[in-house]
């Protein structure tokens, strides 16, 4: 018998229409199981947001404002600042070491009794302002610590952690004071001190001396008491702002591990206020640890026409070498006029149009001055610091909200979790525990 022609085309249909059918149904379901499945960076991303809430992060160069201490403004509330508590929770940030920082003075008066005690003054100030912060005006949110073994407590109770670091130890005056205010400002909450800032101080050279030539050729006979005496009460030495040669006298006077708070790596950026290679392995010797800053200029640097014209513009203009650019585009600067500036500020755009600075440095680049580190000496000597609102900030990491965006590029290049928490903060409290022993001991021999 022939097939009806009728039944075998509708047949055909019931067949082709099941077929199409089946095959939307299986693209759903395969759409479906795609949608549902996160893609590598998804992935990526969720793994570093489970490190960096677990592990203790630790910035150690945060500047102060010394106008964000009082009821009606302060750092409890989101203020234009870098670091803020709001910011601090909002990025990740669970302690920083707040900066009590004094200039280098150039005043006539500078390294006499009137100098210094504008100084120490300045300093005091500093020091009670951050502690009102943790005592006044935010004491459920941030809690004061003079321990390594106090960081660790004070986060494990969900609080942020504030500590003391001293940029420049001019206000410790001289021979007649500097010794026994190394235990006051210790006393105080100190628990880091670099003994020079930009030019040099009445303890050792600064960095700067490649520029304006050397004082001490390295530490002054009372600065090599004072790294001593910070030994002793347990103040770790920062070597970030001194000279090399200094840093190198440091290293052969002290009885405990050094730290620089806030320094790059100079193979990578060639500016004085960075580690060459032979620091960074003097460093490792020590036990010490280099805290990677997140300055652009630190991270990047100018070509070498760029720097010859700047350095002509600065000795032309007679412009001081601690006064940055930077600051002279900020506003008023103390020694300079409003027309010097104004005029400073138009050549430096001129010379910006011939030789333009390099893009803005990205948390890549920290980075990837972190692990030319850890490459060269070691994980166990490498930390992060931002130096926020003390002209640090890069492309990623422009405040403390952002503090995420380190911890992901960590992970983005195969750090494990337990390196990371090395890198944040187990570097850094090792060396404060070591450097604590130490004084212990110290003072147990007398």
């Amino acid at each position: 018998m022939r097939p009806n022609p009728n039944t075998c085309s509708k047949l055909g249909i019931a067949i082709l229409v099941a077929a199409l059918l089946s095959g939307v149904a299986s693209a759903a379901i395969a759409a479906s199981e795609t949608k549902s499945k996160p893609d590598a960076e998804s992935v990526l991303i969720s793994k570093a947001k489970g490190i960096h809430k677990r592990v203790l992060t630790l910035d150690t160069h945060n500047d102060i404002d010394i106008n964000n201490f009082g009821f009606s403004r302060n750092y409890s509330q989101d203020l234009d600042n870098q670091v803020t508590l709001p910011k601090m929770i909002a990025g990740g940030l669970d302690a920083s070491f707040f900066i009590v920082y004094t200039g280098q003075s150039t005043e006539p008066d500078a390294f006499e009794a009137a100098g210094y005690k504008r100084a120490y003054d300045s300093a005091i100030n500093m020091f009670e302002s951050i502690q009102r912060m943790t005592t006044v005006l935010a004491p459920t949110q941030i809690e004061f610590a003079r321990t390594a073994e106090e960081v660790r407590r004070i986060h494990a109770k969900g609080k942020k952690v504030a500590l003391i670091g001293v940029e420049n130890a001019y206000p410790l005056g001289d021979e007649k004071n500097a010794l026994k205010r190394v235990k006051q400002f210790y006393e105080r909450g100190a628990r880091y001190m670099s003994l020079a800032h930009q030019g040099h101080s009445q303890f050792s050279d600064s960095n700067t001396g490649e520029q304006i030539g050397w004082k001490w050729n390295g530490l002054s006979p009372l600065g090599k008491q004072v790294v001593l005496e910070m030994n002793r009460v347990g103040i770790m030495v920062d070597v970030s702002h001194p000279s090399k040669e200094s840093m190198m006298q440091t290293l052969q006077i002290t009885k405990a591990p050094i730290i620089a708070s806030h320094s790059a790596v100079r193979s990578l950026a060639d500016v004085s206020r960075n580690m060459d290679d032979e620091q960074l392995l003097a460093l490792k010797a020590n036990g010490g640890v280099i805290q990677v800053v997140g300055f652009n200029s630190y991270l990047k640097t100018d070509s070498k026409e760029r720097r010859a014209a700047l350095k002509a513009l600065r000795e032309e203009t007679k412009l001081p070498t601690e006064i940055s650019l930077a600051a002279l585009k900020r506003g008023p600067v103390g020694g300079i006029s409003e027309e010097q500036r104004e005029q400073i500020i138009k050549r430096v755009e001129q010379l910006d149009a011939a030789f333009p600075p390099p893009s803005r440095a990205s948390v890549k680049d920290l980075v990837d001055h972190i692990d030319y580190a850890v490459k060269k000496i070691g994980l166990d000597h490498v930390g992060i610091s931002s130096d926020f609102d003390g002209g640090g900030g890069i492309d990623g990491w422009n405040h403390a909200g952002e503090t995420f965006n380190v911890t992901l590029e960590l992970v983005r290049r195969g750090y494990t979790e337990a390196q990371i928490a090395q890198l944040w903060s187990g570097n850094l409290l090792r060396v404060m525990s070591e450097v604590e022993k130490v004084a212990q001991s110290m003072q147990a021999k007398k």
